[in-house]
């Protein structure tokens, strides 16, 4: 298996550091609003990386933090006179309904950076003993230029950093690119008792923090979304190295952007979508369909367009789950025929061509071109004329494939009449709305899949056209 780590800039031997065992550090979210689809990208690619090596036969512990202290939450809590920790509360809730509804597994744990404050400060203590870090005034700031390999993650100098960053012109600080690892506290924030009078962490520090107590002073794979390369997974290296004074983790791991209609996502453009919104209109197949079927280092376009096309493909795939478990049901023959031997091992081929391209950097796109290509041999061989035994071989390689990707493992019967159920209710209520437009929309897409919608007294029903 190999992967591509961002440190060295090419793909790698993955070799963990205890054999069969994977320890994996994702930075997850900031717990002040519901996570939008870009978020999404992140969770559902790692999520499934996870799912992989487990399918491999690798025990993971799988650790994804909660920020539930920094700047954005201090705002929007005084914005909601609330709390910090009742609004963190509150999202990390609304985070839950969401990765669940898009099928991401819990994570072996799930830290926020308030559980740990006694351990950032003795980390924090530990900078200062050793020259890394200074205090100013009750804060501590991490002095870059003490750390000869800073920069190495993002392959720039510290010279290049500096002169393309946007930095906080502070003049206590020693050097403009230290970075703050604990901050005094301003008024009406919240704040713990330290060595250096009442504070909070700074951002970076809290995830090297948790990673080193849940996980060890080396790990085998840290993961996030590339805009955390720089600075922050760079801040993470340098903080966490200098104190540990080993290799703070062996892969490194980034998942690329998504654009809105080719179009960076932005409040200001109308073109932000949060994954709450988008799991109203589409089932979470599709959504994780959609962000898989492009390589996760590659940068994706995001639009409605693109996930009814999703849709489509998801549709394929599941007609055919639905064709092999009505078969199962009406068949005579059970035991596997001798004409049919051949096909199980064309099937066990279908095994080994997806292993070989999950194996490549996790190539989820060309996994999924094996699945239809499995699919596609399954509607020429697999008939009513076939055994129950073959049948179920072939139903159960799809749900195989199809489960470290997170999709393929629902029940045809079920997923078909709990969709359209959730698009009719949709419809009737931009109808009372006076939404036409909405509406008519939802009718047609429905129509062009052959789901037919009739307007009773009694209500809506429908049909599949025949």
């Amino acid at each position: 298996m190999k992967i591509y780590n961002t440190l060295k800039r090419t793909k790698e031997e993955f070799v963990p550091l205890k054999e069969g065992e994977v320890s994996m550090y994702v930075c997850g979210p900031t717990v002040y609003n519901l996570f939008h689809i870009g978020n999404a990208r992140t969770f559902i690619v790692f999520d499934t990386i996870r799912r992989y090596l487990e399918y491999r036969g690798y025990k993971v512990k799988f650790v994804q933090n909660f920020t539930d202290i920094d700047d954005k939450m201090i705002k929007r809590a005084n914005e909601e006179t609330t709390t910090v920790k009742e609004l963190g509360d509150r999202y990390i809730s609304e985070y839950y309904k969401d990765a669940d509804g898009l099928n991401i597994k819990r994570a072996t744990v799930n830290p926020r950076a308030t559980q740990f404050i006694d351990e950032i400060i003795a980390f924090v203590q530990d900078l200062i003993e050793k020259g890394y870090a200074y205090e100013v005034d009750g804060d501590v700031y991490f002095s870059t230029k003490k750390f000869n390999e800073y920069g190495k993650l993002s392959g720039q100098n510290l010279e290049d950093l500096q002169a393309g960053a946007r930095i906080d012109v502070d003049d206590r600080k020693k050097d403009p690119m230290d970075f703050a690892v604990w901050k005094k506290q301003k008024p009406g924030e919240p704040a713990w008792e330290s060595p250096w009078g009442l504070g909070r962490p700074g951002w970076h520090i809290e995830c090297s923090c948790m990673a080193d107590k849940l996980l060890g002073k080396t790990i085998d794979i840290h993961a996030g979304g590339t805009d955390l390369i720089f600075p922050h997974h760079e801040n993470e290296i340098a903080q966490s190295e200098c104190r540990n004074n080993t290799e703070f983790a062996r892969y490194w791991m980034h998942a690329a952007f998504i654009n809105v209609n080719n179009q960076k996502m932005s409040k200001s453009l109308n073109n932000f979508f949060t994954v709450r919104e988008i799991l109203e209109r589409y089932d979470s197949d599709v959504v994780r369909f959609f962000m898989l079927s492009g390589h996760y280092r590659t940068q994706m376009n995001f639009s409605i367009e693109l996930l009814d096309s999703a849709r489509s493909s998801v549709e394929r795939l599941y007609n055919t789950i639905g064709n092999l478990e009505r078969l199962l049901e009406e068949v005579k023959l059970d035991e596997l025929q001798e004409k049919e031997k051949g096909f199980v091992e064309t099937l066990i081929s279908y095994r080994d061509k997806y292993i070989e391209k999950m194996d490549d950097d996790f190539n989820t796109a060309d996994a999924i071109s094996v699945i239809f290509d499995l699919i596609r041999d399954i509607n020429i061989n697999i008939s009513a004329e076939s055994s129950k035994t073959i049948i179920e071989k072939s139903l159960a390689i799809i749900r195989e494939l199809g489960s470290p990707l997170g999709i393929l493992q629902k029940s045809t019967k079920v997923t078909l009449e709990e969709e359209v159920e959730k698009l009719i209710e949709e419809r009737q209520k931009a109808r009372k709305e006076k939404n036409w437009a909405l509406a008519d929309k939802i009718r047609d897409d429905l129509k062009a899949r052959g789901i037919v919608l009739e307007d009773t007294p009694q209500g809506v029903r429908w049909f599949i056209k025949q």
